[in-house]
């Protein structure tokens, strides 16, 4: 396979970015194509739709051997499931999928067609194998269950305090808004409950340092 493209967004480290698409709906993020890939042609009837499935390569979690279980985060790391039962990047064969909504699509600029999504759970620079439509009839399935996710990924999102303003003074109304939904999807390990541990996130060019305590979150530094 060849990688088609690239995704840039304000999430250059693997911790916070969001563990499912759709998490963070004010993230935005560019899908860039390679050269051989720019070409307006390969996007003609795109405008129709208003979501993607973006299907890509977990470039930072590529490993030698598979395992048959894993430990998935959101069970406190000590549960096993079956791979083939979880989202988990360490599988036989890497590869995310997620859908992400259109913002709006750029057929001329320099680097050729540019597409504008928001709420990828891609870091900037994940390669992209293959982009489809989203078809709502076909894709969305209101009936469908979750299985272990309908109880773990339910749980209420944690509180952000307000963002100190010398951190607000130098993010967008949207690079705020998408921070404080990714904080609140609470980034850590589940299994993580020292109130006193600071954790760092990358995020638009800056290192956020931030503490949990219980259900809300601060930005220390």
């Amino acid at each position: 396979m060849k990688r088609i493209a690239h995704i840039e967004n304000d999430l250059t480290t693997k911790f916070g970015v969001p563990r499912q698409s759709g998490l963070a709906t004010a993230l935005k993020g560019r899908i860039v194509f390679e050269p051989e890939y720019r070409n307006p042609e390969a996007l003609r009837g795109l405008e129709g739709f208003s979501h993607l499935w973006l299907l890509w390569d977990f470039s930072e979690a590529h490993r030698e051997g598979w395992s048959p279980t894993v430990r998935p985060p959101r069970l406190g790391g000590n549960r096993r499931l079956g791979v083939f039962a979880t989202r988990s990047p360490f599988r036989p064969n890497p590869i995310g999928l997620s859908a992400v909504r259109i913002e709006r699509i750029e057929l001329d600029g320099p680097d050729g067609p540019v597409i504008y999504v928001e709420g990828a759970d891609l870091m900037n620079g994940t390669p992209i194998w293959d982009i489809k439509p989203y078809l709502p009839y076909a894709d969305s399935h209101p009936e469908a269950t979750g299985g272990f996710t309908d109880e773990t990924y339910n749980l209420p999102p944690l509180e952000v305090a307000p963002l100190p303003d010398s951190l607000a003074s130098r993010l967008s109304d949207k690079q705020a808004e998408a921070l404080c939904q990714i904080l609140s999807a609470d980034p850590r390990p589940h299994y993580h409950t020292d109130p006193d541990r600071v954790y760092g996130m990358a995020y638009a060019g800056m290192d956020i340092k931030f503490r949990v305590n219980k259900n809300k979150i601060t930005i220390i530094e």
